[in-house]
């Protein structure tokens, strides 16, 4: 199925080890929700947990398809980010913004540094171009635009990937913020200030 496909979030084996992971009685994380049919959607969380990262999170096949990227997307294409593959995560967890308890898996502070719509640059299947190892997208967010790729250089154990920008119109030199200082998309808050709400 292609991203355009997104369908509903069933909630079947594709969040089995997502779901495996956490305690939803300690935790506020969705365990699941279905599309809202506005097109395929991504979103970029900044997670301050054991360590600092991005987490980047794609909508395909019902599912956030997700990688964790230490240093961020960047918007210059000489920059080739580290991107490792994490578990499928449920499609409302776009939405998710807030602190996941200790004790908890990923125990830290989330915020939504950047979200909006996608596509595939090519071919025709989210599913296959992930299976090959290399997929090529266009991001509509509000701070991430234009062309990006996903190629993977490892496989097995320790499968990692690197997310790097495609050299268009709306590159830059300006790479990534400081994820301390950095604001959400949808409240404006940085993480201290969501760690406090909290």
């Amino acid at each position: 199925m292609s991203a355009k496909g997104h369908g509903k979030d069933g909630g079947g084996e594709e969040l089995s080890e997502y779901r495996r992971r956490r305690d939803f009685d300690r935790t506020r994380e969705p365990s699941g929700g279905s599309a809202d049919g506005a097109g395929p959607r991504f979103v970029v969380q900044i997670h301050d947990a054991s360590r600092m990262h991005f987490d980047f999170r794609l909508e395909a096949d019902g599912v956030l398809k997700s990688w964790a990227v230490p240093k961020g997307p960047s918007t210059d294409p000489h920059d080739k980010r580290l991107a490792m593959p994490t578990e499928d995560h449920p499609l409302d967890y776009r939405d998710f913004e807030g602190t996941i308890a200790e004790g908890q898996y990923g125990a830290g502070t989330v915020i939504i540094w950047d979200e909006g719509t996608w596509h595939q640059a090519r071919g025709s299947s989210v599913a296959d171009a992930l299976r090959r190892g290399h997929l090529s997208f266009e991001l509509n967010g509000r701070k991430l635009r234009g062309g990006y790729a996903l190629t993977r250089f490892r496989q097995g154990k320790g499968e990692a990937w690197l997310l790097v920008k495609r050299d268009d119109s709306h590159a830059s030199g300006h790479g990534t913020p400081d994820p301390v200082r950095a604001r959400s998309a949808r409240t404006g808050r940085t993480l201290r200030q969501v760690a406090s709400d909290d």
